[in-house]
């Protein structure tokens, strides 16, 4: 097997797996090291995360009826509600098994799922209209309730298909104006053009699909995803820019955790390499920016942190983060192994 640590400048892998964050401990078993959900040492760091915190923090913030802060379709205020301690509790590794990640789950397709079969944003008590569905918050969302285990819902697999459909324009769907007004990912907040972030958290998505499960539907999307996030240079990240804009935000180039609607050039990189493109060669210039960026220790800094905006602390800003670390570990392994 490949040795995919051999570029990093040391070893995180003890600091990753030393139990001081056991949210971090479980994702590493999984991810670097291949073990098993089953693996006893997994199935002690899983019960650990749900224990400690944030995991236990966010959990302990839920209200009885599965939704945080305020009831309704939860999208503010940012980035406390229920739709951002959702998607973070996955991106946490919180388990799906847990009755109160179950409640979540259907809180969440109850209040958010429109009548097109797309995840809306709201505020209100009322669910979302279908304008009101975005690919950031619509694959936010349905990489969360994948992860949590509910693809065999057929609420959730309706879902999946309307944001496959949605990415080339398939015959019968209907683009708004005011949300996502075309194929390619094109969304209103980008002036209509083809939005980065919004691809990135489509593609992770879609992608949580086990192969075997993937309709022609999702296969293509997934192509149309990974060739779009490829047309570009994902460590320049120049995708198009609406209203004006020349240069891309700043926000691509702060490496962070957890993440909302903004995607960062390491999260591009994760998209594609799990959608099955980890061997493509345009991703060249992105895995050596990506190396650039670690310190002597092999470790990341986490630059966009979402600290003092969430329910309760995940990680600290400006400092070497496990989070980070953890996630560029897991897409210089897949690079590595392709």
């Amino acid at each position: 097997m490949v040795d995919w640590t051999k570029r990093l400048n040391a070893d995180p892998l003890p600091w990753l797996l030393d139990g001081t964050a056991p949210a971090v401990r479980h994702l590493a078993l999984r991810r670097l090291l291949d073990r098993p959900a089953d693996d006893p040492e997994v199935v002690a760091a899983r019960a650990a995360a749900m224990a400690s915190r944030p995991i236990a923090s966010i959990l302990a913030a839920q209200a009885p009826d599965g939704y945080w802060v305020v009831p309704g379709a939860g999208y503010g205020p940012k980035y406390s509600s229920t739709v951002w301690s959702f998607m973070f509790l996955d991106q946490l590794g919180a388990d799906g098994s847990d009755p109160r990640i179950g409640r979540a789950c259907e809180y969440v397709i109850a209040h958010t799922q429109t009548s097109s079969g797309g995840l809306g944003s709201g505020s209100s008590i009322g669910v979302p209209p279908p304008s009101a569905v975005l690919h950031c918050l619509s694959g936010n969302l349905l990489r969360a309730l994948i992860g949590f285990g509910r693809l065999s819902d057929e609420r959730v697999r309706r879902a999946v298909e309307f944001e496959a459909a949605a990415v080339f324009g398939a015959p019968g769907i209907r683009f708004f104006k005011s949300g996502t007004p075309g194929p390619d990912f094109a969304c209103a907040a980008n002036e209509g053009l083809p939005c980065a972030w919004g691809a990135v958290k489509a593609v992770l998505a879609l992608a949580r699909v086990p192969v075997a499960e993937r309709s022609p539907a999702i296969g293509q999307a997934l192509r149309v995803g990974v060739e779009f996030l490829l047309s570009r240079d994902p460590a320049a990240a120049d995708y198009p820019m609406g209203y004006g804009n020349t240069k891309p935000s700043s926000s691509w180039f702060r490496l962070g955790f957890p993440s909302g609607y903004v995607a960062d050039v390491l999260q591009a990189m994760e998209a594609i390499c799990e959608a099955g493109a980890a061997g493509d060669p345009r991703l060249a210039h992105a895995v050596e920016w990506l190396l650039a960026q670690q310190d002597e220790g092999g470790r990341w800094q986490n630059r966009y942190s979402y600290a003092g905006r969430t329910i309760a602390p995940i990680d600290s800003a400006n400092l070497p983060s496990r989070w980070v670390t953890l996630r560029a570990c897991s897409v210089l392994k897949a690079v590595a192994q392709a």
